[in-house]
């Protein structure tokens, strides 16, 4: 059970996260919105007047692939600088040093519901109607908080020893843009390809939400049982491997 002091330290950590990102922008938090929208008005634009696809509604199709995207691009990133942004806070404050990657992801995680709102807005305008299967939405969008919850604690502990950490983080985020459907659907990739595209959480995620936002449907086994596995086994890795690294902290820090 978290006692009052450290539940106190992780909501002043994901809220200074959460105002410092914005700080010097004009637009603010709007930025939250802003960005969704431009990606998914140049996607759109690129893939129905340029390229023909045949994807019904393709605006709302890649919104629901971006949003899970986005939250995964600015919390891996977030998370594996986490340690050394906060190096003076950690020098002086006694406390569990695994819960300064975990309030990056959760401080991310405010820009994520501000696009999940977006998302639901948008779908009511275009006419979807809300049905039993949305319960599934945050069982759905609670599991890549549980991976990416993992993936920071391990990129962040490593970025204390090798700095270049973060930039693989970096890039792998234009890897993920091209290996999660985002323009595409899952049907187009060759079927022998596909079980291995579900073992990628942000790329299960955004099938699923569309599973369930678009088509009305539930999502399969298929896609949830690999989604959760995966993000549940890296969870441990993430602090097992944390721990084993965090004995010299000090000396890097």
């Amino acid at each position: 059970m978290l006692n009052s002091n450290l539940i106190f330290l992780i909501q002043n950590l994901v809220l200074k996260d959460f105002r410092i990102r914005y700080r010097n922008m004009s637009l603010g938090i709007a930025w939250s919105v802003v960005n969704p929208l431009l990606m998914m008005g140049i996607l759109t634009f690129v893939f129905t007047r340029i390229f023909n696809n045949p994807i019904h509604h393709f605006a709302l199709f890649a919104l629901c692939a971006l949003v899970p995207f986005n939250f995964y691009s600015l919390a891996s990133n977030a998370g594996s600088t986490s340690l050394l942004e906060n190096a003076t806070l950690i020098k002086r404050v006694q406390c569990p040093r695994a819960v300064f990657p975990i309030a990056s992801v959760l401080s991310s995680s405010l820009h994520f519901l501000i696009q999940i709102a977006l998302l639901i807005l948008l779908l009511l305008i275009f006419g979807h109607k809300v049905n039993r299967y949305w319960l599934w939405l945050p069982a759905i969008w609670g599991m890549e908080v549980v991976f990416l919850c993992g993936l920071s604690l391990m990129t962040a502990a490593l970025d204390i020893y090798y700095r270049d950490v973060r930039y693989l983080v970096e890039a792998s985020g234009l890897v993920m843009f091209w290996v999660v459907p985002v323009f595409y659907s899952l049907e187009m990739v060759p079927r022998r390809y596909q079980q291995l595209f579900m073992l990628n959480p942000i790329a299960a995620v955004a099938v699923a939400g569309r599973r369930v936002l678009i088509d009305g449907v539930s999502p399969s086994a298929n896609l949830l049982v690999p989604m959760s596995v995966v993000s549940i086994i890296l969870l441990a890795m993430g602090f097992v491997v944390f721990r084993w690294l965090e004995r010299d902290f000090a000396d890097y820090l």
